[in-house]
């Protein structure tokens, strides 16, 4: 196979049709139809199977479309990397983040770049962090910013910072500070789902104080588990970031653990030396200087530079 019968599939894929896909292409269907048969003949299993409108995938054909956009993605870079070599990096770079750090990273990241780097194309997805290591994993990001260091050999983890997590209360509820672990055993809590990267850290740090978390219930968003928090329902446990404006509000109380500060890492994590592109090392640099001024003034409230 080459790159051109790649590019060919790819597009028949994404079209759900060889006519489409010809139309895109300026190939013609009989030519697109030869191309597919051939790569069948030397894969020795079906891609397609052919309905009354378009085609589908096989399974087959799902590992191929998979695996051919990571090639053709990694061309593609690597042909801007070349051509940009010496000069201002350009291109496209895909960075994926937890929602919890996109709402306070995204915005002043792009400013950055768009001063600094204009002629890099940055695009930015949120999820869960688990959802973003996978994301990485399979080539669909070209870095990421994660709770956790990334296991994976082909990967780099650079600390940006460490943040406070803090207990979120009612305001009617009595609480003493500086909070020990065992506290929250008399508290109601909202906590986040054991998928959840927050929850791992917290059943983590709880197990090492000999203190059991019981969750009344279970919620990944942060703004449900502040508005519950709102009314009175119950408490929780979040960055001091996600929660210090809506306490300055008078919507729930802040208070702060003892000296065995709870705080979790975040880190940025993408390919090693010389596999990350020229374009994503200028977001890894910025992105490493933005997560700094922020830190530095005050307004990612509780966290701590990395070193």
């Amino acid at each position: 196979m080459d790159l051109r019968q790649l590019k060919y599939f790819r597009a028949i894929a994404e079209e759900g049709s060889i006519s489409a896909a010809s139309q895109i292409l300026n190939v013609a269907q009989p030519a697109l139809s030869l191309h597919v048969r051939n790569m069948e003949d030397h894969l020795g299993t079906k891609l397609l199977t052919r309905r009354a409108r378009g085609v589908a995938l096989t399974e087959a054909g799902e590992l191929l479309l998979h695996r051919a956009r990571m090639v053709l993605d990694e061309v593609a870079r690597m042909e801007d990397d070349v051509r940009n070599l010496g000069s201002s990096p350009a291109g496209d770079v895909r960075l994926g983040l937890p929602g919890t750090i996109g709402g306070i990273l995204s915005v002043p990241l792009v400013l950055a770049m768009m001063e600094d780097y204009p002629h890099v194309r940055l695009t930015i997805s949120d999820a869960m962090s688990g959802f973003v290591l996978n994301w990485l994993r399979e080539g669909l990001i070209d870095i990421a910013v994660l709770y956790l260091p990334a296991e994976d050999r082909q990967f780099r983890s650079d600390l940006l910072l460490s943040e406070e997590l803090v207990l979120i209360a009612p305001n009617s509820t009595e609480l003493v500070e500086p909070l020990e672990p065992a506290a929250l055993m008399r508290l109601p809590l909202i906590l986040p789902s054991p998928a959840h990267g927050l929850r791992t850290l917290l059943d983590g740090w709880a197990k090492d104080h000999e203190v059991t978390l019981t969750a009344k219930v279970e919620l990944d968003s942060y703004s449900n588990i502040k508005s519950l928090v709102e009314r009175g329902f119950a408490c929780s446990i979040l960055p001091l970031h996600a929660a210090i404006k809506d306490a300055s509000e008078g919507r729930f109380q802040v208070a702060h653990f003892k000296a065995t500060e709870l705080r979790r890492n975040v880190f940025l994590v993408h390919s090693r030396g010389g596999q990350s592109s020229h374009a994503t090392k200028a977001v890894a640099k910025i992105a490493q200087q933005v997560v700094e001024s922020l830190v530095r003034s005050g307004i990612w409230a509780g966290a701590r530079e990395g070193s």
